[in-house]
């Protein structure tokens, strides 16, 4: 989005954004499972309480945003919020 010049319009972006320096003063809208600074026991018991999935949405931050577009991924659940879940969120906004 910033590529294309619409980084004004964004209204929030993942935990992980952080380029340009732009996106990192945008609202969060997702959040890792994993601890910052967790070490490798704590990260195998995360990732098995959530079956994998690392990343959720911030279903608070998102509500509060009041987007008019979700722009996601369905790639990969493990890299992201799975996509099913972004779409569960979605089902309950206005």
């Amino acid at each position: 989005m910033f590529a294309l010049g619409l980084g004004d319009q964004l209204v929030g972006v993942t935990h992980e954004c952080d380029y340009p320096p732009d996106a990192r003063r945008k609202r969060a809208v997702t959040k890792s499972y994993i601890p910052a600074g967790a070490d490798s026991a704590t990260i195998d018991h995360v990732v098995s309480e959530h079956q994998g999935r690392l990343y959720t949405v911030d279903e608070v931050a998102l509500r509060e945003l009041k987007p008019d577009v979700i722009l996601t991924q369905r790639l990969c659940d493990v890299c992201a919020v799975p996509y099913d879940e972004v779409l569960a969120v979605a089902e309950h906004l206005d």
